[in-house]
């Protein structure tokens, strides 16, 4: 898998993504990952992204004209362009069902706007999908797009150690616990200053074990996440 993002702030990724199972699947080559300067693809001395946005108001906007030459200069042209998406707090909302589908695709290119956003042009006809992380506004489109390259690539096959360890957690799409809050986890000392690990998890019994962590993750979601708990999870 390759993935390309777009930003005034390069130096933003160099810590996330040389990181931890990011940093490993880069190094090996299962996931690609470039990380291009929209300055570069400005036509002024001072490298303008920005102005000041028609019909008034507070703030810039940035300006097409760069978005539309970096992706013409690094695909060949925007007919060319790989599944393209913006970051913004308008876009539909993240999730681990959308991390799935996307860590399907062979090759994506990030958008990360600044300021009060980015020219309408470049979301109606660069964009293929507008992605918001959460209902709160940020800085700048970079912490977004860093959390969708780790929520999607760790999906990619070979990246994380045991392929089984994307199946039973928080938000899963597939198991017995799909659309659940993960379940309480333990490890050793089973006692750790008089509190002890749950009888069922030492017991050996793994159709029990099963169906405690079943219990515990559909109880843990109706307390903390109720609007998760449809009736499928409620059973």
């Amino acid at each position: 898998m390759k993935i390309d993002v777009l930003t005034i702030f390069p130096e933003f990724f160099q810590g996330p993504f040389d990181a931890s199972l990011l940093g490993r699947a880069h190094e090996t080559g299962l996931v690609q990952l470039a990380v291009h300067d929209l300055r570069d693809w400005t036509g002024d001395p001072r490298r303008t992204v920005d102005d000041a946005p028609y019909g008034g108001g507070a703030g810039m906007v940035m300006t097409p004209a760069p978005f539309f030459a970096a992706v013409e200069a690094l695909y060949g042209g925007v007919d060319q362009r790989p599944r393209t998406l913006v970051m913004t707090p308008r876009g539909r909302q993240f999730d681990q069902r959308m991390a799935t589908t996307l860590a399907t695709e062979d090759h994506l290119l990030l958008l990360c706007g600044r300021y009060e956003g980015i020219d309408e042009r470049v979301h109606l006809h660069l964009a293929h999908d507008e992605i918001s992380v959460g209902d709160v506004v940020l800085a700048g489109g970079e912490v977004a797009a860093a959390m969708v390259v780790e929520a999607v690539t760790r999906l990619v096959p070979g990246v994380m150690g045991n392929a089984d360890s994307g199946v039973e957690e928080s938000f899963g799409t597939s198991g017995p616990q799909a659309g659940l809050l993960e379940h309480p986890q333990y490890t050793r000392p089973a006692s750790f200053r008089g509190w002890q690990v749950p009888g069922v998890l030492r017991s050996g019994d793994h159709g029990r074990v099963q169906a405690w962590r079943t219990a515990q993750a559909r109880s843990r979601t109706r307390l903390v996440r109720p609007d998760l708990s449809g009736p499928e999870n409620l059973s």
